[in-house]
């Protein structure tokens, strides 16, 4: 059949949604044969957008769009007809080679100053929005009522060059200052395959620095923490100020270690996130600078399939001021998450890392996702994509999960 024969109509409807209107329609177009070129629908409360783009011969073109018209009202619902060019089709159609990114925005409310601020960025990069969809429940009008997370998730497409992603990561990662997380993945079989998660555990997966607690029990709480926290900021080497808080640990009773673990205060989302990971069949894993005890106390709780941290010697009950085996540092961390990949036979684009400080940087750079959650400045100004806002269940929305849909509202 020769090209001119044929011709390309698009046909947009809206109106009230009802059952059945697609396949009244699509059945017009079946009966005559007609090849469907795209079709996409959106609801937003009952109301229904539906497009269709197909092909058919030009003495059909007719009938099919008399049928429509007839069919749509009857239904109640209004459609357009539009003519399309084969070298606008073709034109469009090109855009296809471009990439494809997901814009994540997530937030205790998303707001329209919000939205307008990461759309204006997207249009002043040349990126055409191809689809807006929101992966949260449907907001309640009484604010009281709303859930504690919002999330939009934002298809674009265009091309960049790896300055020019950059700079948009610095603009998005500069509005988290502003109460918004924002995710910008390239949306490849990669990121629609993660199989595996590893997490930090202190100040990440717990609210505290176990081994804070421990120095507070000791009588050494001042000295520790001062360590700790200029080790997070990347300030003293991590190895030597673990060491250095290690041995100040020296003749603390060994029962100290299960009380601390037992009154662990769990980071907001943790077991709504757990359930879901293994809902739908990751892989988790635990690599801390912190301790196996309170690691393995998380793995029992939450089901974590790999522990590593430090071990700490105990001799007659008493802390020994020393820990067994090689440090869980930064360069360990990415060792560890290799080995894992290894293990699970997985591709490293695969791969979700989350943490807080400065010892977590070497994982979350190396990992297909990294993620830094309540991190510290130097952290986040390291990595690409932040969470500061909301709990650890967002990591979810950022992994491209419709949260709402899998029971897990309540928790």
């Amino acid at each position: 059949m020769e090209v001119n024969q044929l011709e390309i109509i698009q046909v947009n409807i809206y109106g009230q949604d009802k059952p059945g209107l697609a396949s009244a329609l699509t059945d017009i177009l079946a009966r005559y044969d007609a090849f469907v070129l795209d079709i996409g629908q959106a609801n937003i409360h009952d109301s229904l957008t539906m497009g269709i783009l197909f092909l058919t011969q030009q003495d059909c073109s007719g009938a099919i769009m008399k049928e429509l018209l007839f069919k749509s009202s009857e239904l109640g619902v209004h459609i357009r007809f539009k003519p399309v060019s084969e070298e606008d089709y073709e034109q469009w159609r090109s855009r296809q080679g471009k990439d494809r990114y997901i814009i994540t925005l997530l937030g205790r409310t998303i707001d329209a100053r919000k939205i307008a601020t990461v759309t204006q960025i997207v249009y002043k990069h040349g990126f055409n929005i191809d689809a807006i969809k929101r992966l949260t429940g449907r907001v309640p009008i009484r604010e009281e009522d709303r859930q504690t997370l919002s999330c939009i998730e934002l298809s674009i497409r265009g091309n960049l060059s790896e300055e020019e992603k950059s700079n948009i990561q610095t603009e998005f990662m500069r509005l988290s200052r502003e109460g918004l997380d924002i995710s910008f993945q390239k949306d490849d079989l990669y990121r629609r395959s993660r199989r595996l998660i590893c997490f930090d555990m202190d100040s990440t997966l717990i609210g505290t620095e176990c081994i804070d607690e421990l120095a507070e029990r000791a009588g050494v709480g001042a000295q520790v923490r001062a360590i700790t926290e200029s080790a997070m900021r990347g300030e003293i080497d991590f190895v030597e100020s673990f060491t250095r808080r290690v041995a100040l640990l020296k003749g603390l009773d060994e029962s100290c270690m299960k009380e601390i673990a037992e009154n662990l205060p769990f980071n907001e989302g943790l077991e709504r996130l757990m359930k879901a990971l293994k809902m739908i069949g990751y892989k988790t894993a635990i690599l801390s600078g912190g301790f196996t005890y309170f690691g393995q106390y998380l793995q029992q709780k939450f089901g974590f399939d790999y522990v590593y941290a430090n071990e700490l010697e105990i001799v007659d009950g008493k802390l020994t001021g020393r820990y067994l085996g090689e440090v869980v540092d930064g360069r360990r961390k990415a060792e560890l998450l290799r080995l894992l990949c290894q293990v699970e036979h997985i591709n490293l684009a695969q791969t979700v890392a989350v943490g807080d400080g400065a010892n977590d940087l070497p994982m979350i750079n190396l990992a297909g996702l990294g993620i830094a959650y309540h991190a510290k400045p130097k952290v986040k100004a390291g990595a690409e994509q932040a969470i500061s806002t909301s709990g650890l269940d967002g990591i979810l929305y950022f992994l491209g999960l419709k949260v709402s849909r899998m029971g897990l509202d309540n928790l």
